[in-house]
């Protein structure tokens, strides 16, 4: 079976930036687990694992713009350090360099990450961490299968490596 739109993909990988810094890993104890062809990863990264099978191995670098963008100052923001006030907060959370889950105006998720703190203001990047950054891969294929309707419809992997309802 060969790795297509709609396939349970398990992979090993290792990601390193340029620099030789590892920056993430899957290994065959936690393979990363997901349904190819549907968003879930990178539109380069599936490309590039199209058409692999089980036991295949991959070698590519993803570039920066096909991979998380350039970095935008305009995702730099300055947040009313009220809003980070209440019973809610964790007494911690206002640290430099924390990443913080929030959402934007419409609901969406995003993180951001804690540049700098003032008496009135915490300015929040919200770039992605590996902006800017070339994405390169190594790993193998260690399993591919269909995807199952109900997880085609839900749009994630039940199951060993994904996700339990």
């Amino acid at each position: 079976m060969q790795i297509s739109t709609g396939k349970v993909v398990g992979i090993t990988y290792t990601l390193t930036l340029n620099s030789g810094e590892i920056a993430d890993q899957a290994n065959t104890d936690h393979p990363f687990v997901f349904i190819h062809g549907i968003g879930q990863t990178l539109e380069a990264f599936d490309t590039h694992l199209d058409g692999l099978e089980i036991g295949s191995n991959f070698s590519f670098t993803v570039p920066a713009e096909d991979g998380y963008g350039s970095h935008n100052p305009n995702m730099i923001i300055d947040i009313s350090k009220e809003i980070f006030s209440g019973p809610d907060v964790p007494a911690d959370l206002l640290q430099i360099g924390n990443m913080v889950p929030m959402q934007d105006q419409e609901g969406h998720p995003l993180t951001g990450v804690i540049r700098e703190i003032t008496d009135e203001v915490v300015k929040m990047d919200f770039n992605h961490p590996l902006a800017d950054q070339a994405l390169n891969f190594t790993g193998s294929v260690v399993s591919i299968r269909e995807a199952t309707a109900e997880e085609m419809d839900h749009g994630h992997v039940h199951g060993e490596g994904g996700h339990h309802h």
